[in-house]
């Protein structure tokens, strides 16, 4: 059960990144010069800070769920995945756990956030 949830969740974060990643900001007309100026509304609620960090290897993973997850990063493509591992090569406290485990962003294959700040990088190994 907790690994479907990880799945969805996976799911979830990866393909909000990939359409926030894709969508243009639509373009505000300027206010009237009499009008007061306005804070902009929240759109989006910012993400967690990450408090702990765990990776795992797909092969620690259940069949089921590694074919889930497979799937999911075959449709998310090489752009989101590029993307993923940029962001992870830019937070250091991110790296430095990878490196930890003896492993690199070009080895992660997908990342789960959960509400409490625990992030979760799903690993694969070059074939």
């Amino acid at each position: 059960m907790r690994t479907a949830i990880l799945v969805a969740a996976a799911a979830t974060l990866m393909m909000a990144g990939a359409a926030s990643a894709q969508q243009q900001p639509t373009p505000q007309p300027n206010p009237a010069p009499a009008a007061p100026a306005q804070p902009a509304p929240k759109s989006q609620t910012a993400a967690p800070a990450i408090q702990s960090v765990n990776v795992v290897d797909i092969t620690e993973l259940p069949k089921d769920t590694q074919t889930q997850v497979n799937q999911i990063v075959a449709q998310r493509g090489d752009a989101g995945l590029q993307t993923l591992r940029k962001s992870i090569d830019a937070t250091p406290k991110v790296k430095s756990a990878l490196e930890a485990k003896g492993v690199t962003s070009a080895q992660v294959i997908a990342a789960s956030m959960q509400p409490n700040g625990a992030l979760t990088l799903i690993t694969k190994k070059a074939s």
